[in-house]
């Protein structure tokens, strides 16, 4: 989070609401990083003046419907064949895919406004509901009630206090460099025992 945030801070203008909204749009798309995370670092961006926080809030929401509707596409554009693919297999897990596809068949748009709020369900249940061929209107509705709900909430929520989200990174700092510091004590000590037990006594 931090490293995304420093170096989203290097840029201004028109390229730093672009910037995030690449990122969100990737994050739909399988891109490592949470989707959450990088809805922190837009608060903390508005939080520091470098964007506006309601113009932000609107590319961060276009980019989750984006993203959002590209993983819809996918699924009905491609199916099961496509979830067989070696790295979307481990994305869009088959045996996840198919809980998706019964609850959908179940209770298809609670399923799809519920899943914006859970991370490891979202993808799979986005997808399934494009290979199940539910009405593209009915998907957008619902993911889009639930995205006003969850977007603008995470944005806001780091914008207006923001000066939390400055110590909650400095305790990051603070805990990374003290792992660091134990990892390479650690290493210093096997070292040190690796070298008096091999250590060829002198003549």
């Amino acid at each position: 989070m931090e490293a995304l945030l420093s170096f989203a801070i290097n840029f201004d203008g028109i390229t730093v609401y672009l910037l995030v909204f690449g990122i969100l749009l990737a994050c739909g798309l399988g891109l490592p990083i949470p989707e959450d995370i990088t809805l922190f670092v837009a608060g903390m961006l508005a939080y520091y003046g470098i964007v506006n926080i309601w113009l932000v809030m609107f590319v961060c929401l276009a980019g989750v419907l984006i993203g959002d509707s590209t993983i819809f596409w996918l699924g009905g554009k491609y199916g099961e064949e496509l979830a067989k693919h070696p790295y979307l297999s481990k994305f869009l897990p088959p045996e996840r895919i198919e809980i998706m596809k019964e609850k959908l068949h179940n209770n298809g748009h609670k399923v799809i406004f519920t899943a914006r709020f859970m991370p490891i369900l979202r993808a799979p249940t986005y997808f399934s509901a494009g290979a199940l061929h539910l009405p593209f209107r009915q998907f957008l509705y619902y993911d889009g009630m639930a995205a006003l709900i969850s977007v603008p909430t995470i944005v806001g929520v780091v914008y207006y206090f923001g000066d939390l989200g400055d110590k909650a990174i400095q305790t990051i700092k603070n805990v990374e460099h003290g792992i660091v510091f134990v990892v390479f004590a650690i290493v210093a000590v096997m070292a040190g025992e690796w070298y008096l037990k091999n250590r060829k006594p002198k003549q």
